[in-house]
């Protein structure tokens, strides 16, 4: 029988839901703050119902639904609202002296110990999935102010500020716990519509009171300090801020509409940033050739696709990489979405005439080794990058291209000499996002003759593919997460000699075929294959041809 102190970590390495290595890592890496099962699910290294399946069968601890759960909502004052989202858990049935909690890690006896101190009840655990418990927790702690801001009389200017308050605060948490990129909130003629944006795709999440509209964008404003007396032209801000022991920093961008300003939110949760190549999903090869890139000690690496694709991730974990005590490494960007200790990173600011080209000319008077510069946009920026590649510097930037191939007609489309492109663009990686399949309700199927016939068409096999059934843990889209596809571009001289002679795109495409080279399509197939996600998923972002 396994004591009630045995640690999760320790629990999880016997029952060989983990390895060793992978505890070692997380621990070493997780933000002192982060809970060890919240730091083990963000890397995919568990799921949800895996963790909650082995501490129900070895510590005996039951699993309930909540949503099937009766809950006396007036245990709710028993537990303030910010310990319970902070220990997750909820209080659900009081009998005689003992409290049944739900709680998302049963083993954090800390938190057992302090409520029953406080409460001085004898706690009862019953294990929930950490989503259920904060929609329990927003509905009966959070419905009542809800309520409120939706009925509120107009008059009431200071408890209608007080409640937006309150709803935006809302908004931000809900979307932050559901691994939300964006948050749109919507006016439109007799509702305001709040919509996520998660693993890509929107989603409605709730509707507020017309009345609310107003207050609500004028708190956004306010936190973003952006002119709430300005309603006729579009404004962006920043706003930084911390929620759950997680530094999150969210993007503003305000627009006029037909019904009212529209408000969109980008989401970047610093903590949830890991640069570390493992968490790239390249292939070994495709890995081995970017990594040869970055060695090098000068030369332009590109990264091209869509906005939106993880290209600045992608171009953050290069830079991680790189970034060691005898190099000086600096970047322009717009904006700066992480910051990364010992890189000096700036902030292009066109109201003061700091643009990509401009700071990427100061840059190159602080004496630097390594350059990234956010995104290539126009000639100007694009020869200086070039120039700076050729003068022993190595130059890592973004292109939007539909693949790897396209960004050298692009250049040549800004008016950069084919010469100077032969010379300078030493590869390119073309990438996109795939949701990957749930884990708790992955399930095989046998494919279908059109889809055995384009995993023969890239000259690849299959005997079984996989999709997501759906279930409570990817509220029933099949889908949970994200991750990239890659093609990774390595010139070599007959490429070189090619955009000379500025051969065409299918030349060289032909050429890096006849060299292996694996494009999207069958990064994409590869993945399909090995369960990671669905054929349907690797044809709507990828290029067939």
């Amino acid at each position: 029988m396994i004591t009630m102190k045995l640690r999760l970590g320790d629990l999880l390495v016997s029952e060989r839901m983990v390895t060793q290595e992978q505890l070692d890592e997380v621990l070493k890496d997780k933000p002192r703050n982060q809970k060890l099962g919240d730091a083990l699910l963000d890397r995919g290294y568990i799921t949800e119902r895996k963790l909650i399946e082995v501490l129900e069968f070895q510590l005996g601890i039951p699993h309930i639904r909540i949503a099937n759960t009766p809950i006396d909502s007036s245990l709710t004052s028993l537990v303030p609202k910010d310990i319970a989202r902070r220990n997750l858990y909820i209080p659900i049935k009081k009998q005689n002296d003992k409290l049944t909690v739900a709680m998302a890690d049963p083993m954090d006896y800390y938190s057992i110990e302090d409520l029953r101190l406080s409460t001085g009840f004898q706690i009862m655990p019953v294990i929930a999935t950490k989503s259920e418990i904060i929609q329990a927790i927003n509905k009966y702690y959070g419905t009542p102010e809800m309520m409120e801001s939706q009925t509120l009389p107009g008059g009431k200017s200071d408890e209608m500020d007080a409640s937006a308050v309150r709803v935006v605060d809302q908004i931000l948490s809900d979307a932050v716990e559901s691994h939300a990129s964006d948050i749109h909130i919507d006016p439109q003629e007799k509702q305001v519509l709040v919509r996520f944006r998660v693993d890509g795709v929107l989603r409605n999440e709730q509707s507020l009171s017309k009345s609310m509209q107003s207050a609500i964008t004028s708190r956004i404003k306010v936190m973003a300090e952006l002119d709430i007396t300005e309603f006729r032209i579009p404004q962006d801000g920043r706003i930084k801020l911390k929620m759950n022991e997680s530094k999150i920093d969210l993007r503003i961008s305000i627009l006029p509409t037909m019904f009212g300003e529209k408000v969109v939110i980008r989401i970047l949760d610093l903590s949830k940033m890991h640069l570390k190549m493992s968490t790239l999903h390249f292939t070994e090869e495709n890995e081995r050739t970017f990594k040869s890139l970055l060695d090098k000690p000068n030369g332009l690496i590109l990264l091209t696709g869509p906005t939106g694709s993880g290209k600045t991730s992608t171009l953050y974990t290069g830079l991680n990489r790189l970034n060691k005590e005898e190099v000086n490494i600096i970047t322009i960007e717009d904006p700066v979405e992480y910051q990364l200790e010992g890189i000096n990173q700036i902030q292009v600011n066109k109201s003061v005439g700091l643009t990509f080209a401009s700071g990427l000319r100061s840059i190159l008077r602080q004496d630097p080794n390594i350059i990234m510069v956010g995104e290539i946009r126009d000639a100007e920026t694009a020869e200086i990058a070039i120039q700076s590649s050729l003068t022993g510097h190595l130059v890592l930037s973004t292109l939007h291209t539909n693949d790897a191939v396209s960004a050298i007609t692009r250049l040549i489309d800004m008016g950069i000499e084919p010469y100077l492109i032969s010379a300078s663009v030493t590869g390119v990686v073309g990438q996109r996002l795939v949701r990957k399949i749930c884990k708790d309700c992955i399930q095989d199927y046998v494919p279908t003759e059109e889809e055995r016939e384009l995993f023969r068409s890239r000259k690849l096999s299959i005997d079984k593919l996989y999709r997501g059934s759906g279930c409570e843990s990817c509220r029933n889209t099949g889908f949970k997460r994200r991750l990239p596809i890659h093609e990774v571009v390595q010139m070599d001289d007959i490429i070189r000699e090619w955009i000379m002679t500025k051969g065409s795109n299918d030349s060289i495409k032909q050429h890096l075929h006849q060299q292996g080279t694996k494009w999207l399509i069958d990064d994409g197939l590869t993945k399909a294959k090995q369960g990671l996600t669905t054929v349907d998923e690797v044809i709507r972002v990828s290029l067939v041809e």
